[in-house]
């Protein structure tokens, strides 16, 4: 593989991880481009605030601190008595805000404890070490509101008590609090302002989802920002078109259906009337065969929309369609088979894959089972089968596969495409594949 190749297969795997890790949701997605500019942004200032001003601030107080303690040592050495060290304390207490007094012991602390900010170890440690000559330790961790700093001095330790805040800036926890706080603010600013506009597509992504399952979308009006209304409407301008198209279509075969009665009807009559022979039992049976074309014509134009959903139950359902084949046609059912559905349309779709199986096979086998959100249905059979490659034609209308089972019942290649199309109404898929009986199989899931 040539380099540019790698380089570009590795550039792809880097998308698809980091794709892995971002939000899947538009919620999620708009909320990440806002959230995360406000982020970086507060980020930044904090940084700059903490290594410019606060830093800043904290080494000069620090530095005033340590100038002091190192005053006050140097006033102890001039005569380094108890009496001399109450004095100082006394001195520096009230106007310093210091405290010094001997450390019971005369070695300094090894062990050293850090702060939460290490810049406030940092910026003291720099501090004394600049104004002190002799040896020293501090610990900012012991009192909450105090800092321990301890110096030897011939042979003793003198303990310094300072007042925190002489120490560290206190502005920088109101600086964070404040910023935290603003950082909340905006996000719930920002959820609230996301979930606004989120909804209306929501909405329209559930009327679609209605419209296509053959549901109703109830009073569906668009709403929300200019696009998502625009969507909305080209939405309902295409249900509009799509229900004129069906209404054309079964409007065209009815018509159709009745005009060619009518002369089938003159036909069948005057074939009553002539005397029985071959010839006439043969046209007879042509004629029979074409009323039966146009019922499967008929059954393909029509609209099922107008059909009110039911809760059904599907084991009562394939036991009626079934009847007396069930020597022959054995069933298993498995949990709860209630679903919502248009009951005749199922039951049609139903009998044209069972009949197709009673058809070509000698034993078929069904199998329906509930899972969390469909129930899935599965018809296996040990006819002749479909080859692999014609498995999606036959499931297109006017399609006859001679010798394959596409044949139904009427003979004009409609019985599967119609149960095609009566499963997608509901939402659901029929998908065919070679049976274990050595057949065909028909699989079709339906949402709950």
């Amino acid at each position: 593989m040539s380099k540019s190749k790698k380089h570009v297969t590795k550039k792809s795997s880097r998308r698809l991880w980091l794709k892995s890790y971002l939000p899947k949701s538009l919620f999620g997605r708009a909320l990440l481009i806002i959230m995360l500019p406000i982020a970086m942004m507060q980020i930044i200032v904090a940084y700059f605030f903490f290594q410019a001003h606060w830093q800043t601030v904290t080494a000069s107080l620090s530095d005033s601190v340590a100038a002091d303690v190192a005053v006050v040592v140097e006033l102890y050495k001039q005569a380094p008595d108890a009496e001399r060290l109450a004095r100082l304390d006394q001195m520096i207490r009230p106007n310093m805000k210091l405290s010094v007094v001997y450390d019971a012991k005369d070695t300094l602390e090894t062990a050293t404890r850090r702060a939460f900010f290490s810049s406030l170890d940092k910026t003291l440690r720099q501090a004394l070490a600049s104004n002190l000559t002799d040896e020293f330790w501090y610990d900012t961790t012991r009192y909450p509101h105090y800092i321990d700093i301890r110096v030897k001095v011939d042979g003793k330790v003198l303990k310094f008590v300072v007042p925190r805040d002489r120490v560290f800036a206190p502005t920088g926890f109101i600086f964070l609090f404040w910023l935290v706080m603003a950082t909340v603010l905006l996000s719930l600013v920002s959820i609230l302002f996301i979930l606004n506009q989120a909804r209306p597509i929501v909405k329209l992504a559930k009327a679609a989802e209605d419209f296509g399952k053959g549901r109703s979308i109830g009073k569906f009006k668009p709403s929300g920002a200019a696009e998502v209304r625009q969507a909305g409407h080209a939405f309902l301008e295409m249900r509009d078109r799509i229900g004129r198209h069906i209404d054309q279509r079964t409007t065209l075969l009815a018509s159709v259906s009745h005009d060619l009665r009518t002369p089938l009807t003159r036909l069948k009559l005057h074939l009553a009337l002539e005397n029985k022979s071959e010839e006439t039992q043969a046209a007879r049976n042509d004629i029979f065969d074409m009323e039966k074309m146009l019922d499967s014509y008929l059954d393909f134009a029509r609209d099922m929309s107008e059909e009110d959903r039911q809760i059904t139950d599907i084991k009562i359902l394939l036991e009626d369609i079934v009847g007396d084949a069930s020597e022959k046609i054995k069933i298993a059912f498995v949990g709860e088979l209630a679903i919502n559905i248009r009951k005749t349309a199922i039951k049609r779709a139903l009998s044209n894959i069972i009949n197709n199986a009673a058809s070509y096979a000698k034993n078929t086998n069904i199998h329906v089972r509930r899972g969390k959100t469909h129930i899935h249905i599965t018809i296996d059979d040990d006819g002749q089968g479909i080859p692999a490659a014609l498995r999606q034609d036959v499931l297109k209308p006017f399609i006859r596969l001679d010798p394959a089972r596409n044949q139904n019942t009427k003979g004009v290649g409609l019985g599967l495409s119609i149960a095609n199309d009566i499963i997608q109404a509901h939402g659901g898929r029929l998908l065919l594949a070679e049976s274990p009986l050595g057949g065909l199989r028909c699989f079709l899931t339906l949402p709950l």
